[in-house]
């Protein structure tokens, strides 16, 4: 068999992909390889769970029209298919007035970019909405909210699958060759071949890259983030999601809070730390720790 279509990496990416082809396009025959056992075992299935409003990103930009955009049609599409959301607002805190001029001109993107309900409050506001919280100043905005990534991975890939596509996992692409009407994918599964091919391999795209011929370079430099998991009893010490204002100095958004819609716990991280020999994803765990910060847990982020 000959798919018109092959999809390399059955993270929320490639099943997204493959699944709009398939809605626009019901006569393709299509399948999602991913070398693991399941999907969404890499970066889908270990975020924070944050469906972000879409004030980070520089206005005019294609990552803002898209996480705007991405932000309502993400809460829509749960609500249609109920998994757990909910739009529980954030807090983007500026703890010193040197912080200030950062905190307004985010502001200013986030409204350029057309974030709904964004406001800046004061002391006050701040502990009415985080009573363990104090700042000069924050950024409310309230369409910023938290679901189950991995379940809506599995949402996708049920669709995928009503619509006619295809799931291979345990179809790890290893070579890519071509014949007169087809590519040649090599899998420790067996051969699959396809007319067309869409990589979204994630952290692996570069080596993705590599098997069709092309360059060395870009290359990923990995990091890995690392998160804190606060006791059972004392999850009040963030309601909801506390970020700082983004330091430029950093390439992330800073250590954050982050309660999980799945099981009401609360993370508090990530840091960012070079991974070497990370093509296994980490899942490290600690024994708990003595005063308000308990059990140190990680994961890919």
């Amino acid at each position: 068999m000959i798919y018109d279509i092959a999809v390399i990496g059955a993270g929320l990416v490639g099943l997204a992909s493959a699944r709009e082809l398939t809605r626009r396009h019901p006569e393709l025959k299509l399948a999602v390889l991913d070398k693991e056992p399941a999907i969404a075992r890499h970066q889908s299935g270990h975020n924070s769970g944050v469906i972000h409003s879409g004030i980070y990103y520089e206005t005019g930009s294609l990552k803002a029209r898209l996480c705007v955009a991405g932000a309502r049609e993400m809460y829509a599409y749960c609500e249609e298919h109920a998994l757990p959301v909910e739009r529980c607002g954030k807090l983007i805190v500026a703890a010193a007035g040197s912080e200030l001029p950062r905190l307004e001109a985010l502001y200013a993107r986030g409204v350029a970019n057309g974030v709904d309900g964004l406001e800046v409050i004061g002391p006050d506001a701040i502990r009415e909405i985080e009573p363990h919280c104090q700042g000069v100043k924050a950024i409310w905005a309230p369409n910023t909210g938290i679901t189950d990534y991995a379940r809506v991975a599995a949402s996708y890939a049920d669709d995928l699958r009503a619509g006619g596509g295809e799931v291979l996992t345990g179809h790890g692409v290893e070579k890519i060759g071509q014949r007169p009407d087809a590519l040649v994918l090599t899998t420790p599964a067996g051969e699959v071949q396809a007319r067309r091919l869409l990589a979204c391999a994630g952290l692996h795209s570069d080596r993705v890259a590599r098997l069709t011929g092309g360059s060395r370079l870009p290359k990923v430099v990995p990091f890995r983030g690392d998160y804190w998991v606060l006791r059972r009893d004392r999850r009040d010490l963030a309601r909801n999601l506390i970020y700082p204002v983004p330091d430029p100095a950093f390439p992330f958004l800073g250590v954050h809070f982050t309660r999980r819609v799945s099981d009401g716990a609360v993370w508090a991280g990530p840091n960012a730390v070079l991974t070497s020999g990370w093509a296994t994803s980490p899942s490290r765990s600690a024994s708990a720790a003595s005063g308000a910060w308990p059990a140190a847990t990680g994961g890919s982020a």
